[in-house]
Order: structure tokens, then C-alpha cells, then sequence
């Protein structure tokens, strides 16, 4: 280990809770360097959701990279680059009724989230966005803006302009109407609110604490930005390619926002890739305004493309991870009724769930206790204070129910 303490940054994270040094992944599991398995509830923070070296997947990139295909291509027209806007209009947007141009801003999150952004802007000729309390949209400049967590807002070393945090669904436990606060500033010509360019918002909050918005509340936003001219936002990095069922995260509410932004599972491998999706109305980029140097990474539309084509040609996918999302919650919930010293919350909607407790010092220890039973899963929330569990939509019922009776064991073993 003494390689990775001495050259490598104090910023690494996730490998202080994870101490051990991984070399083969298949699945639902990673193996250590000395063939230890870990059953794997974290799958790479939903840039896993088909799981570790999938073999269809694996085989379709093999055999492009065996041919010569493309890799790197910018924004050139590209044989991969085709068949992947072709699969996922076939696919995905037709299905559902979706009308939407496909920017490829760069690798990550945060680039489509920064895309989006800026969009807004040059759309709307305001400056001002309106993100919500405990949110997580990214680590650049702009993403950061829009981000609640003090510890990454504190990280930028500059003041964070030109967003305004509202509450999010239940922030205030029930106590007042939805949108109370936020309509009545939009109203009021005394309150100081600078008109919002766009709404930016996840339908559940995975870094947040594994906050789900309630379907009605989702509504009544999209209702709320359409009466006063504001463009929706749905941020479905975490969220999208089936993560709570459906392949967007919104579907269930019935709504189609402005703007979508998509990356993690959406390259399928674990590859990077991102998208952020618009109504054909917004698309009024200059050539070349919005660009990057890895905004084509054509392995990644091969696997993206097949991951489709295997998965999202009828909803076999979806309707198992309801059922086994809803199995999580059931586990968590009986967990929770059942521990009388300690108070816990079953959180969350599809396979993005997690179990809230009083501090993080205690979704820590359990975690803890996970590691050293073989499961690999990680804490959330502003206090680190729910201990979430996201598994591979491909995780098998046996995985599934030998990951979830760890989770019991060490919530036992813990608190």
C-alpha cells in the first residue's frame, strides 16, 4: 500500500474505506489482489448498473478494438458515434415520447451538467439558477455553484455566484406547502430574487443522503417552472439508465424537463461518456461554443450502444429492479422497526436506496463492519449520515440476498 500513500494525493477518498487492492472485477463482485471477493453495493457510484466487465458488453469492445475502430474522435461523424444517436433514438426517446437534440459535452457528469448550465443562460439571457438544498451536480465551477455540501462548495477557493438554493421536497417534514417559500419569491417584486434562467434538480438525491422526491412534488415543479418561464433541469447522472426503474429517473412522474443530463451507466462499460439532452428549441450553440478535447470517446458509444440493444429493447430490466428495489426497501424497513436503541430510515426509490441513521458515525461504522464481512458500500448525506446501497441492476437474486443479509449482520454488529 505504501505506493499509493507516499505518490499518491491526499484527495483519494473512497480506497481510505475500501483498504485493500483490487485486481479482477466480474459482476457483482471485485476481487482482491489476493483473490479476497467483495460483493459490490457501490458499482462504481451508478457507472456500473450492468455491472463489472460484463461479457456482452466486454465482447462487443473487444472485437471493436480489434478492428481498428475509431477511438478517439472529438465531435467527428463517426461509424460508432451513428449507430449509437441511431440505437438511442430507436430505443429510448421514441418510446417515450421524447423529443430531444444530443450534445456529447465531454466525459463526465459535470460536463453536462456545466453544458446545461450554460445553455440556460445563453437561451434565457438571465444568469440565475435555482438549485435545491443537499444537492450534488459536480466538482467544476459551475456544477459546484449549483451543489449544497459545504466541504465541495468550501473546495472552489472563490465565491459561488448566480445560484440560489431552495428547500427540497420534505426538507421542512411536511410542515409547509410544497413550493411555498420559492413561488412566493417568484411573486413578489420585493423579494430580491433575481429572475431564474433554469430549475436545476435530481429526482433522488444519491450524494444528498439518498433523498427521493415525491412524484407529486416533481410534478408540481415542472408545473411551477412552466407557469413562469423557467427551463427544468433534471440532473440523472446518478439516477438515469434504470437506476429507480424506468431508464430516466422521471419518467414516473410524467414529466419531460427542458433539460437532461446523463454520463456515468450511460457508457454502458464504465467507459466516460456523457450527454445532456434538450428540447430541439434550445439548441442554439455557435459551432465549436461548447467543446472538449474527450467528447467522443468511441469505444464508449460501442458499449453504450450494446448495453441498449441488450437491455433497454423491452422493460425485463425495469421491472426487475422495481422488484428487487422494492425487496431492499422492505429489508431496510424491517431493519429499522426492529432496532429500538437506534433510530434509522429506509430511504430512497428503485435499486438507490440507503439507511438513514442519527450520525454518520454510525452509517460509518456500519459500512465498516460491511467492508470486513465482504460487501462493499459507501455513506451519503451532508453528515455521511445514511449508508447507501446501490448494487448493479444485473445483481442476481442469490447476490442480492447474501449482500442484503450482511447489511443485516452488520447493522447488528455496529449500533
Amino acid at each position: 500500500m505504501n505506493v499509493f500513500e507516499t505518490l499518491e494525493s491526499e484527495v483519494r477518498s473512497y480506497c481510505r474505506s475500501w483498504p485493500t487492492v483490487f485486481d479482477k472485477a466480474v459482476g457483482s463482485y471485485l476481487y482482491g489482489e489476493d483473490g479476497r471477493p467483495y460483493l459490490d453495493f457501490f458499482a462504481g457510484a451508478g457507472a456500473l448498473n450492468y455491472g463489472h466487465n460484463n461479457p456482452i458488453l466486454k465482447t462487443a469492445l473487444i472485437d471493436y478494438i480489434q478492428r481498428d475502430g475509431v477511438t478517439h474522435g472529438l465531435d467527428q461523424q463517426t461509424v460508432a458515434k451513428r449507430d449509437f444517436l441511431e440505437t438511442f433514438q430507436e430505443l429510448v426517446l421514441k418510446p417515450r415520447e421524447l423529443d430531444y437534440k444530443i450534445m456529447f459535452p465531454g466525459p463526465a457528469g459535470a460536463n453536462a451538467v456545466e453544458a446545461a448550465l450554460k445553455l440556460a443562460r445563453k437561451r434565457t439571457g438571465r444568469e440565475s439558477i435555482i438549485n435545491f438544498t443537499n444537492a450534488f451536480h459536480g466538482m467544476t465551477l459551475g456544477a459546484l455553484s449549483v451543489t449544497g455540501n459545504s466541504m465541495k462548495r468550501g473546495g472552489a477557493g472563490i465565491p459561488l455566484v448566480h445560484a440560489t438554493p431552495m428547500p427540497y421536497d420534505n426538507y421542512f417534514d411536511g410542515a409547509t406547502p410544497d413550493f411555498l417559500f420559492f413561488e412566493r419569491l417568484l411573486n413578489d417584486s420585493g423579494s430580491g430574487l433575481n429572475e431564474p434562467a433554469a430549475v436545476i434538480v435530481e429526482t433522488v438525491q444519491g450524494e444528498g443522503g439518498i433523498n427521493a422526491a415525491r412524484l407529486e412534488w416533481l410534478q408540481g415543479l415542472s408545473e411551477l417552472c412552466e407557469r413562469h418561464d423557467i427551463l427544468l433541469i433534471v440532473d440523472d447522472v446518478q439516477m438515469g439508465c434504470g437506476r429507480t426503474g424506468p431508464f430516466f429517473s422521471f419518467e414516473a412522474a410524467g414529466i419531460k424537463p427542458d433539460i437532461v443530463c446523463l454520463s456515468k451507466s450511460i457508457g454502458g462499460y464504465g467507459l466516460p461518456m456523457a450527454l445532456t439532452l434538450f428540447k430541439p428549441e434550445l439548441d442554439i450553440w455557435e459551432p465549436g461554443e461548447h467543446n472538449g478535447t474527450f467528447r467522443g470517446i468511441n469505444p464508449a458509444f460501442v458499449t453504450s450502444t450494446e448495453a441498449l440493444r441488450t437491455y433497454w429493447a423491452d422493460d425485463k430490466l425495469e421491472k426487475s429492479t422495481l422488484a428487487k428495489g422494492e425487496q431492499v426497501g422492505r429489508v431496510l424497513g424491517e431493519l429499522a422497526e426492529a432496532n429500538t436503541s437506534v433510530s434509522m430510515e429506509s430511504k430512497g426509490r428503485g435499486l438507490a436506496r440507503g439507511l438513514g441513521f442519527e450520525t454518520g458515525e454510525q452509517a460509518s461504522a456500519v459500512c465498516k463492519a460491511a467492508f470486513e464481512r465482504g460487501l462493499l458500500m459507501e455513506t451519503s448525506g451532508p453528515d455521511g449520515q445514511v449508508a447507501k446501497i446501490m448494487p448493479p441492476l444485473t445483481v442476481t437474486d442469490d447476490e442480492l440476498a447474501k449482500g442484503l443479509d450482511i447489511v443485516a449482520d452488520s447493522v447488528r454488529a455496529a449500533v
